[in-house]
């Protein structure tokens, strides 16, 4: 029978529900249990959602699915275990977005790499309204992360995502190098 999973007895069996004058009959039980074969599945999955939810536990299939909920879309080609982290620290991520200690962990992910941020935190003004900023004060970050092999990180990919985590006013310089 298609949609039923063989060899799980339902937890919850239809006929142990109905008052009890049906649960005497041989008719009622046969055709309430056929329901049960055909329920039995969801009911687990039901009883277990819990688990589903938990980036930890969650089946990989369902943990994309769990990470769209949070903004966070996992890569289909990292490790499951990178995966799971990802999803499992996406609302920290997102908290501290816009910092450079939230770029360095969003990169650090991505990457499974050392990230080294360096920001000057410079400031500059002018006496006169509307002139240019002074040189050697602009804010930009100038982001080094350290991988085994630096051929395999998708450095536009990289681009996009630190272009989406930091504020959008800063420019940035990406560097990626071999330990």
């Amino acid at each position: 029978m298609r949609g039923t999973v063989t060899g799980i007895p339902s937890s919850h069996p239809i006929v142990e529900q109905l008052p009890g004058l049906y649960r005497e009959d041989s008719f009622t039980r046969r055709f309430t249990s056929a329901f049960d074969d055909i329920l039995a599945g969801i009911v687990q999955v039901l009883d277990c959602f819990p688990a589903y939810l938990d980036p930890a536990l969650a089946p990989a299939d369902f943990l994309e699915w769990v990470g769209s909920w949070l903004g966070a879309a996992p890569d289909e080609t990292w490790p499951i275990e990178r995966r799971r982290a990802f999803v499992a620290s996406a609302s920290e991520l997102f908290r501290s977005r816009g910092t450079a200690a939230g770029l360095a962990a969003h990169v650090a992910i991505f990457t499974g790499g050392e990230v080294e941020i360096a920001e000057p935190g410079a400031a500059g003004w002018s006496k006169e309204p509307g002139a240019a900023i002074p040189a050697g004060t602009s804010p930009d970050l100038f982001i080094r992360v350290r991988v085994k092999n630096p051929k395999s990180v998708p450095v536009a990919r990289l681009e996009a995502l630190i272009r989406a985590s930091k504020p959008a006013h800063v420019p940035h310089r990406l560097e990626v190098v071999a330990t």
